[in-house]
């Protein structure tokens, strides 16, 4: 398979973003990772990651024909775009969200996701192995 692993705000400065929260490994660590387990399980994992929510509406209206599976850390915006939900509805290639941390144990904002409705399911709270597992889901 070939996946489109989309990272939204803030998590280029993973490593240096509230490492207590975190840890210390950085974006980098995170696509060596998950490009890893890509490559030893078959498949190939492009990377995409932006602050601005318009391009990352645009990467996933772009995945269509070229990825097989969208694997989607939208960070913040996955408490309020909207928008970001739509474009996932709006394209056939099927999406998993994910985040590094347990949205669900931490602030009361955090706990709900307007995106992951969009998406065959989420994964949080498993750090950089969840974003393997999410592959491992689209398989």
């Amino acid at each position: 398979m070939r996946f489109l692993i989309i990272n939204g705000p803030n998590l280029n400065l993973l490593g240096r973003r509230e490492p207590e929260i975190y840890g210390a490994a950085t974006y980098d660590d995170l696509c060596r990772t998950v490009r890893d387990w890509a490559e030893a399980h078959g498949h190939s994992a492009a990377f995409f990651q932006s602050n601005h929510e318009g391009d990352i509406i645009d990467a996933i209206q772009e995945s269509e024909e070229k990825y097989d599976g969208i694997v989607i850390n939208p960070g913040a915006y996955a408490h309020y775009s909207y928008a970001i939900h739509d474009a996932l509805r709006s394209v056939t290639t099927p999406a998993v969200e994910v985040h590094i941390t347990d949205i669900h144990a931490r602030e009361e904002w955090r706990s709900v996701s307007v995106t992951a409705p969009a998406c065959r399911g989420m994964v949080c709270g498993m750090g950089f192995a969840g974003y393997c597992r999410a592959m491992e889901m689209l398989v």
